[in-house]
């Protein structure tokens, strides 16, 4: 005789214990192994929260047109200089030699951002005299917008000498961001938005080279011409003037900065929560496992129908 079957319904069956029994210290362990051990692993794997960030961002970098150019023309400390200030200028005297100049800024990817900067000066010289070494400061207009608006006044400064006469330095290098402490991660500053150089003041200290980058390190943020690679040409032709070529690459900056509020509680929750399925599934099998086979003793109450089919 063929059977079917005409009803059936699961049956749901609880198992009850008493608060001081094993079955209730195994039940605590259970839950300690879902809930914690995904923390404790996620803390452990390099840290639970974000203290510092960064991110990427291209500066908008401007050549403000700016120069300070010196160079010696003897080991004695005879010198030849030239400024774009007018009272610096009138300060030299016969020292003063006005060089022709050219400036070029590409956008090489066409977001109205530079790329690079290409300056090149010609500086004339005496039949006499020779160039042992140069210093030239550039100035520029620094600005970042992404996370925090950084609005500033920032300069490049090339050195380089040598105990042989050169005719021509050509240099090439990146304009880096440097900081002491992280940007906050919002908000205008603008605390350096102010001349690197005063071309309005009347005394010859304001100018001295010494004084400008003592005051321009001691800034939390500055700018910095790194990786550069001096090319020190010799065997300068009588009568033709020095020359000095630099090209600057204004590139992508990965600045640090403290996370807000909400930004430090995204990797915890991703990692808690990639954490949270294996610990999730093996102690809850042993749950079951253990209260079916009655390892731990528990009373089995049957709770009735769980629903109808």
């Amino acid at each position: 005789m063929a059977f079917y079957d005409v009803y059936s319904h699961p049956a749901l069956i609880r198992y009850k214990t008493s608060v001081c029994t094993k079955a209730t210290l195994f039940l605590l362990v259970v839950l300690c192994l879902t809930y914690i051990s995904p923390l404790l692993v996620a803390y452990r794997s390099h840290g639970f929260w974000i203290k510092r960030s960064t991110y990427e961002e291209q500066p908008d970098v401007r050549f403000q047109y700016q120069t300070l150019l010196v160079a010696a023309t003897s080991p004695r400390g005879d010198y030849v200089a030239w400024s774009t200030f007018p009272r610096l200028n009138d300060m030299l005297g016969a020292n003063l030699r006005i060089p022709s100049v050219s400036v070029r800024e590409d956008d090489h990817n066409r977001d109205g951002k530079s790329d690079l900067l290409i300056f090149r000066l010609q500086l004339p010289i005496k039949p006499e005299e020779q160039v042992y070494s140069v210093q030239l400061l550039l100035t520029f207009s620094y600005k970042l917008f992404r996370m925090s608006t950084v609005v500033m006044q920032s300069l490049a400064y090339v050195q380089h000498s040598s105990p042989v006469p050169g005719a021509k330095l050509s240099v090439s290098g990146d304009l880096r961001l440097m900081q002491r402490t992280p940007l906050p991660h919002r908000g205008l500053h603008d605390v350096y938005n102010v001349s690197v150089i005063d071309g309005s003041s009347p005394f010859a200290s304001a100018y001295n080279l010494d004084g400008i980058i003592r005051r321009y390190q001691e800034r939390n943020l500055t700018t910095v011409l790194s990786c550069p690679m001096p090319v020190w040409t010799v065997g300068r032709a009588a009568g033709s003037p020095f020359q000095l070529d630099a090209e600057i690459r204004l590139l992508h900056l990965l600045p640090p900065f403290p996370p807000g509020f909400w930004e430090p509680l995204k990797p915890p929750g991703i990692q808690n929560f990639g954490f949270f399925f294996p610990f999730f599934g093996l102690p809850q099998g042993y749950r079951g496992f253990f209260s079916q086979t009655q390892f731990f003793p528990t009373v089995p109450v049957r709770a009735g129908k769980a629903h109808r089919s």
